[in-house]
């Protein structure tokens, strides 16, 4: 069933899908925040991230604020904690030093919290405003709690210690995919109208006219970031930027977030285990300085933000954007590597019923990607319902990924979905694919 079929549904149906999502995703964070002793969950792992139990009770906390007291008119269950867990208010370097809840009393406030949220459900109207209709209040709060799950997943990547996750490896490659995919100069729809659970950052559909352009069928692999660092990459500036090169000093970078030498080769540290760097694997945890050194070494450049959704959404037999490039249906375990059924990306030719029309691979699923836009509204963007989700972080300080990675959810990710991260980020996710203009020859019909 396609998120867009939402307005076809009764409103029990609705409240029966809504009330699943809940509980799928509570598993998830469950899963996350039950592995590790209390300790574990008080901790900071890296200055970057929040301590597990902060992102445990915030999510609560979000889920309180719009669910339990908005859109139900409830009483507060814990106002007293709201600025402890107000993402703005506290800098995640200094959470640590919060009287944060301790673990059984964050399972504690986050079940009574749902328990409201299982009442309030029995009984809202879908029809009584907009912040409620088609269930958008209570997708944006599933939307939520998975991308703080993927968050804790980041930050299982980096806490020292044995491992705790276990999950089967992905899929081996099903068909061989490389080289380049040409497509072709016209107009599409970027963004969406449409789709019920959307964000706001996504909205709303406009027309962009792109250029004849060539994208890479597939994100660069391990194998062919290994070339770059051969060849000198990180030790000649031709390749960077000047804030690139400057930071690639600073931070001393010199190859991949988690990865060591390994004899003539690499290894690659994998939430707590060491394996051999795979070559077709997409490279992951590269910053967007990294990711344009390695375009600019390979003579191309990131794809913008529009040429990546058009790859990802155009389909050139009837002129539509799609919700995902294997059509308008949700994901399911043969389009894309998502939601954390793995815990690294898949080889390139892993999900050949993912491809898009024109034969792009893996746009979805695996690893985020950095595109060359910066983050900003769509024209006639419009905050809703708070400026804090997007609207604040708008300007030229972050950079657009798009596509998602292993680890993030189904319902977190679509075609229009976009997520932004600092240019010098690389505990997230992260890798990348080029592009480049289409030579005259290429774009003659």
């Amino acid at each position: 069933m396609t998120d867009t079929s939402i307005d076809r549904l009764g409103a029990e149906q609705l409240r029966a899908r809504i009330a699943a999502e809940l509980d799928r995703t509570r598993a998830r964070t469950a899963l996350l925040t039950e592995v590790v002793d209390d300790a574990d969950l008080m901790r900071q792992h890296s200055p970057l991230m929040s301590p597990l139990v902060w992102d445990l009770a915030h999510v609560g906390n979000q889920e309180e604020l719009w669910l339990v007291r908005d859109v139900g008119g409830r009483p507060p269950v814990r106002q007293d904690i709201d600025d402890l867990y107000d993402a703005f208010k506290q800098p995640r370097k200094d959470r640590p030093s919060l009287p944060l809840l301790p673990p059984a009393e964050a399972r504690a406030y986050v079940s009574t919290v749902r328990n409201k949220v299982y009442d309030l459900l029995d009984g809202v109207r879908f029809t009584h405003g907009r912040l409620v209709a088609e269930g958008f209040a209570f997708g944006m709060i599933v939307q939520h709690e998975q991308q703080h799950d993927e968050t804790m997943l980041a930050t299982h990547q980096l806490r020292a210690g044995p491992a705790v996750l276990h999950a089967p490896p992905p899929p081996e490659p099903r068909a061989p995919v490389g080289g380049e995919v040409l497509i072709p100069a016209g107009p599409f729809t970027m963004g969406t109208d449409t789709d019920p659970w959307a964000l706001d950052n996504e909205r709303p559909a406009h027309p962009v006219e792109l250029p004849a352009y060539v994208i890479d069928a597939a994100p660069v692999t391990n194998g062919q970031y290994q070339r770059f660092i051969d060849a000198g990459g990180y030790d000649d500036p031709r390749w960077w930027s000047s804030a690139g090169w400057a930071h690639r000093m600073a931070a001393g970078l010199s190859a991949p977030l988690h990865w060591r030498r390994d004899g003539d080769g690499w290894a690659y540290r994998r939430f707590g285990r060491w394996a051999p760097v795979r070559d077709d694997e997409p490279v992951v945890h590269v910053c967007w300085y990294e990711a344009q050194a390695y375009a600019s070494w390979a003579g191309k450049r990131l794809p913008t933000e529009a040429e990546w959704e058009k790859a990802a959404r155009w389909d050139p037999a009837t002129g539509r954007s799609r919700r995902y490039p294997w059509g308008d249906d949700d994901p399911v375990a043969a389009h894309a590597n998502l939601g954390q059924r793995h815990l690294w990306p898949a080889p390139v030719g892993a999900y050949p019923d993912g491809a898009s029309p024109l034969g792009v691979h893996q746009l979805i699923g695996d690893v985020w990607e950095w595109t060359s836009t910066n983050f900003r509204g769509h024209p006639g963007f419009t905050a809703f319902p708070y400026r804090e989700y997007s609207e604040v972080f708008f300007g030229d300080d972050y950079r657009v990924l798009r596509g998602g990675s292993f680890g993030t959810d189904r319902v977190a990710c679509r075609g229009t979905f976009r997520n932004w991260d600092l240019p010098i980020r690389r505990q997230i996710f992260s890798g990348f694919r080029c592009a480049r203009d289409a030579r005259p020859e290429e774009s003659r019909p």
